[in-house]
């Protein structure tokens, strides 16, 4: 019988308000269940929300170093915990061993990082405009958060959400994406064991549609942290506008690597191989489009199919694995829609193009590696997301023509390029429209002390990570002090020069 797992709700691991429970189920061997999670309903949001809002009255009042230190002892813990918590992540949702390691140590890398945070909520003291009067700013939390979260970094993107949030001393109401939420349960588990008060923390689990939606249109939650599709982002986006929520959007990418004549090119193979097919393709950052020069099309086109044809698929538990499954049966299928777009369109399918089967593969969701060549500027498989395993090989002529190829897209997520030259690599850096890109290296790789995010339909202008999503999550709040004796009236012409 498989384990039955809870919610955490009002500082208790409880069972749903349905008494329903959905199955987690291993991607890479479909018929294994690996345990019962709640299918929450409205009624839970509401309970975790009203529990929200009082642990953020006590958790608010902490010290933020003392905030950070909690946050400290939960990437020792995570440390601790680092392989037991990766091997739950690849069973759940398919990448490799050596990517889920990666994403726990994203999460405690941010964890140390938010801990030193703690003590560097910065504000602004500076000098007033009238005499005996003193004038700052400083930072304060803005009360339940709502945490919206994807399944493809099911450590990572979390911790880059809730560990800022609470360090500045707001509160959270999580709710982990429907497929990976083991996960999600070990975070909680740390978090609480670290020391974040019961009631700062929220764990509710279920789907987007029944209760992802009741947490977004909650009046009682006026901050929410979403990473997703850009559809989904965009009705959130609706809902917080008309409601004056703070809302970041994460969303989705088509990122670029070009590859210059000049470019080491067994780097730039190793790059792609690594930035198309890691996770499967299932990152907003995976490298959808292969820029080729002219000079370098072909030969490079021929060393990366034989590099291609010899990953091996299969369960990211196995240590040859080089690429796991897709998550689920859905996200299969619109992979292979998308190759049937391709051949629609004219677009050559160089190698894979289909699910793949026998060698132990037929009980799980695999997709062969896929390479397009031919594929037209303005095309479906130049513009649009396919979050899989798809590469689309483009051609340039110069430098100027592939950054007008990586700019024709909605999406201004990651970008990337592979050039001895310091102009070119300038030329990337200035003029690519990304929020992120990268030279002489693949189109992933955030660090947690850096800022994260897109422009164009990637997101709404906010980041996660670094420092600046301690201003997404904090409110500034200007303190005057007039120790004159006298009313001294601000924005009227009384200036006195006298000594």
């Amino acid at each position: 019988m498989a384990e039955r797992f809870k919610n955490y709700i009002n500082g208790q691991w409880v069972e749903p308000s349905t008494g329903d429970y959905h199955e987690n189920r291993n991607p890479a061997r479909w018929d294994e269940v690996l345990g019962l999670f709640p299918s929450s309903a409205a009624e839970d949001v509401e309970r975790a929300v009203e529990s929200a809002k009082r642990g953020f009255q006590v958790w608010r009042k902490v010290p933020a170093p003392q905030r950070g230190d909690v946050l400290r002892r939960v990437g020792d813990l995570m440390t601790a915990r680092k392989e037991e918590i990766a091997r739950v992540m690849t069973r759940e949702m398919g990448k490799i061993l050596d990517e889920t390691r990666g994403d726990v140590q994203e999460g405690i890398d941010t964890a140390y990082y938010a801990a030193s945070e703690g003590r560097r909520l910065f504000g602004h003291t500076v000098p007033s405009e009238l005499r005996d009067k003193w004038a700052m700013s400083y930072r304060r939390p803005i009360g339940v958060c709502g945490i919206i979260t994807p399944f493809n970094f099911p450590m990572a993107i979390p911790t880059w959400k809730i560990f800022p949030a609470l360090v500045s001393g707001n509160s959270v109401v999580f709710k982990p994406a429907h497929d990976v939420p083991h996960t999600a349960t070990l975070l909680v588990e740390i978090l609480l064991e670290a020391g974040v008060h019961p009631e700062a923390v929220q764990l509710v689990h279920g789907t987007g549609r029944k209760i992802g939606n009741v947490l977004v249109d909650h009046p009682d939650v006026p901050v929410i942290s979403f990473t997703g599709s850009t559809g989904v982002g965009s009705a959130i986006g609706e809902v917080c506008g008309r409601m004056h929520k703070r809302l970041s959007l994460e969303m989705g990418g088509k990122n670029a690597q070009i590859v210059m004549p000049d470019a080491n090119m067994e780097l730039a193979l190793e790059g792609v191989l690594w930035g198309a097919f890691g996770t499967t393709g299932q990152r907003c950052t995976a490298t959808s489009r292969l820029l080729l020069h002219d000079q370098i099309h072909d030969s490079f086109l021929e060393r990366l199919v034989e590099r291609v044809n010899a990953l091996k698929l299969g369960d990211g538990l196995e240590k040859d694995t080089d690429v796991g499954p897709m998550i689920k049966e859905d996200a299969l299928q619109n992979t292979a829609d998308y190759v049937g777009i391709a051949r629609e369109e004219g677009d050559e399918i160089v190698t894979g193009g289909k699910r793949a089967g026998g060698h132990g593969l037929d009980g799980g969701w695999f997709f062969e590696p896929t390479i397009l060549a031919g594929v037209k500027p303005g095309s479906r498989l130049a513009l649009e997301e396919v979050f899989g395993p798809v590469l689309s090989v483009m051609r340039f002529a110069d430098v100027e023509e592939a950054i007008h190829i990586n700019n024709e897209v909605e999406y201004g997520l990651s970008s990337s390029i592979y050039t001895e030259d310091v102009r070119n690599s300038f030329l990337a850096m200035t003029e690519l429209d990304n929020g992120i890109t990268y030279v002489n290296a693949p189109t992933i790789g955030a660090e947690a002390h850096l800022p994260f995010g897109g422009v164009k339909q990637t997101g709404n202008g906010h980041r996660e990570g670094g420092w600046e999503v301690y201003e997404f999550y904090t409110e500034t709040k200007v303190a005057y002090v007039d120790y004159s004796g006298r009313l001294q009236r601000a924005q009227i012409d009384t200036y006195d020069f006298a000594p």
